[in-house]
């Protein structure tokens, strides 16, 4: 790394805000279709009627909240990555921290529409906010969706103010090499930034606090999000364990959509040079960490239902294992525990092709643990004459299908028209390297 200039940097990361091709604009328009698609299913079902999804009685909750936990986890990353690692000052998160900031803003964007798709009545949320109205009704802030909503209101704007402070300097730097009405929109972006000693002071005084603000969200809020099922009395869900347990796996999900993203653009835009495989093999031995977490957890709450005796939390776990989702089950375990240890062999963390294959499948097991944990527990009750079974519409997998596109969408977008990497954290570890030599 240390070989690299300053210059060298510029020129890389200048390069990939170049204009476009055809296959570009081609993958964009296909990912603009999907997400159309996705919302022409969400007005079908505001004109029909929340039932136009498989949720029933007593599976009130279907893919809409399976989604809104899976999104919500992806952002987390985003958080590790720049926040934290920024604190303990671990380098090899400098080339991947502005791609993993903007995964967090656009997946906690994407995630904050799914309590909306599930209202059905979408105009509702007007009675969630808390301001005066006609009705004179008060939010119940007991709610898990008001949890929610503030737990994701406060993470979506400090993610967006760290994302764009960091953003700052290389903004500046992209407005001085450009000219016409881009060099005016970078000129407004960039907010008078000319790199004057006091810029600087401020900005890396202001990066670490929001830096030091966002590492507690880490924990807070995915804990909020487990509590929407922790709170309730429903077997599976009423445990303690939830809320370290929904931490280690967003973290999980996210290190690996990380890897998922960063693989095939550092091959398109030609920064091997920067993303460096080093930088890869760290995340992979990160995920080996938090795969041993969320084996663990899985054998704990199976560990705690046995120990406990208790006859319905015993039956909801079988159910899992053995019932009408257990091939969901074991995708879960196999995926998400299993299938990380591979990382320990250095031929797995340090070929391509195993790393995204890895990394695509802790994805979908990730997926898979929010549909067993989310649809298990409410089929599988407290009263026998009341199980039921779900499997969701062709409605919801359109809208599940358009969140994906939305969140591919702009972050292609992002990627061909702001700096995906950081030029001023790139110099600082250049320059950090070469101190060393």
């Amino acid at each position: 790394m240390s070989r690299l200039s300053f210059a060298e940097i510029d020129n890389t990361v200048a390069g990939t805000l170049e204009p476009a091709g055809r296959l570009y604009w081609t993958v964009v328009a296909l990912l603009f279709g999907g997400v159309a698609f996705g919302a022409a299913c969400w007005v079908y079902q505001i004109f029909v009627g929340i039932g136009a999804g498989g949720q029933n009685n007593p599976v009130n909750w279907g893919t809409y909240l399976i989604n809104f936990v899976f999104w919500v986890g992806i952002a987390h990353s985003g958080t590790l990555i720049s926040a934290i690692l920024h604190l303990v000052r671990a380098g090899w998160r400098n080339p991947i921290a502005r791609a993993a900031e903007t995964m967090t803003v656009f997946a906690v964007c994407t995630a904050g529409l799914f309590p909306f798709i599930h209202l059905g009545r979408v105009w509702m949320v007007y009675y969630m906010l808390p301001v005066p109205n006609q009705r004179t009704l008060w939010p119940n802030f007991q709610s898990p969706l008001i949890f929610d909503l503030v737990a994701i209101s406060t993470y979506l704007t400090v993610s967006v103010l760290f994302w764009y402070t960091g953003l700052l300097p290389d903004l500046a730097v992209i407005r001085d090499r450009a000219s016409g009405v881009r060099k005016k929109v970078f000129r407004a972006l960039s907010l008078g930034w000319t790199g004057r000693y006091e810029h600087w002071r401020h900005y890396t005084r202001g990066y670490l606090l929001f830096a030091a603000l966002a590492t507690p969200l880490v924990i807070s809020v995915h804990s909020v999000v487990s509590w929407d099922f922790a709170l309730g009395i429903m077997p599976g869900w009423h445990t303690t364990i939830f809320a370290p347990y929904f931490v280690a796996g967003a973290i999980h999900s996210g290190l690996a959509m990380v890897l998922t993203l960063m693989i095939p653009l550092r091959k398109i835009f030609g920064t091997e040079k920067i993303i460096t495989m080093h930088v890869l093999e760290s995340v992979a031995k990160t995920i080996v960490f938090t795969g041993l977490i969320m084996g663990f957890s899985y054998g704990t709450e199976a560990f705690i239902a046995w120990y406990s005796q208790n006859s319905v939390e015993m039956a909801v776990f079988t159910y899992r294992a053995f019932g009408d989702f257990a091939l969901s089950y074991w995708v879960m375990i196999v995926c998400n525990s299993l299938v990380p240890l591979l990382f320990f062999l250095k031929r797995f963390r340090t070929r391509i092709g195993w790393l995204f294959a890895i990394s695509i499948l802790i994805n979908i097991g990730m997926w898979y643990e929010r549909f067993v944990i989310i649809i298990s527990s409410p089929s599988h009750g407290f009263l026998p004459h009341n199980w039921g079974h779900y499997m969701p519409t062709f409605i919801e997998y359109g809208i599940m299908l358009g969140s994906f596109s939305l969140f591919f969408f702009l972050f292609f977008l992002f990627v061909k028209h702001l700096p995906s990497i950081s030029m001023t954290e790139m110099k600082e570890l250049v320059h950090q390297e070469s101190a060393h030599e």
